[in-house]
């Protein structure tokens, strides 16, 4: 369908997702469910290894929630449909890295989504910022996870002013791990996903589910989780071809080749 929000590309082992809805990216309720059921094709495919999501044009990456589309009746509570506002932030059991290329202004709910990410990578001109604050609502995503990500006092002042961050001081506070040149920002995107995808992906899948799980949990319990096979990834990588490959290839100094099973 051409006239989709939600434009993807495969490429490889690479998908691209683009959130194309004029004029400035913001996320409606269909948009959501659409996401969702596009992260979630991305979860189950097993030829697909890394994400790459960004917005459309120059200027937005996505500025979260549809505040017309709430004017003519979308409920803030309504159907966001699998995976939650924006398809990501909840989808369960998503293994696989997501690289996001904020190509502009990302904001409120459109931030919030960007912090589900992986590894973020941003434009020389983005911005950055939590706005909520002035509509009488709260951040409520990006209250839990900001203040995880970077230094509190940052993580509260933008929560509690709605004040901008350019992309210099974002990455120097740690919320985004790469500045390109616009021009350069796909192609950058690009290049990540591509190391990543030439990796082992049943070794991403493990990383993915353990540092997911044991962000709320003590070192040794998430230890003990590891070591009495209670991670599902984990062991699946331990009882697999590719580990023995990964061994295989090392003693005969050749590169391995990951079959993800």
């Amino acid at each position: 369908m051409t006239d989709t929000p939600i434009k993807t590309k495969r490429d490889g082992h690479v998908l691209e997702v683009t959130l194309d809805r004029p004029k400035a990216n913001a996320i409606d309720l269909a948009t959501s469910r659409i996401m969702g059921e596009v992260f979630a094709d991305f979860r189950d495919d097993p030829d697909l290894r890394v994400a790459i999501v960004t917005g459309a044009g120059e200027k937005f990456f996505c500025p979260g929630w549809d505040l017309k589309a709430a004017a003519d009746g979308d409920a803030v509570d309504g159907d966001y449909g699998r995976g939650g506002f924006g398809g990501l932030q909840e989808l369960p059991h998503l293994n696989k890295p997501v690289i996001m290329a904020i190509n502009g202004i990302c904001c409120g709910g459109g931030l919030e989504l960007a912090l589900s990410g992986d590894i973020l990578m941003a434009a020389d001109h983005a911005t950055f910022a939590l706005p909520e604050i002035r509509s009488g609502t709260v951040a409520d995503a990006a209250s839990i996870k900001l203040p995880k990500r970077i230094p509190y006092h940052i993580a509260m002042e933008m929560l509690l002013t709605g004040r901008w961050v350019d992309a210099a001081e974002a990455a120097r506070w740690g919320m985004i791990n790469h500045v390109v040149p616009a021009a350069d920002l796909m192609d950058e995107a690009r290049k990540m996903a591509a190391l990543i995808a030439s990796g082992p992906p049943l070794v991403y899948a493990a990383i993915k589910e353990v540092v997911r799980e044991a962000e709320d949990m003590k070192f040794q319990d998430a230890l003990n989780r590891i070591t009495k096979s209670q991670f599902q990834t984990v062991e699946k990588l331990y009882r697999s071809e590719d580990q023995l490959e990964g061994a295989r290839a090392f003693a005969e100094k050749r590169d391995p080749v990951w079959k993800g099973k």
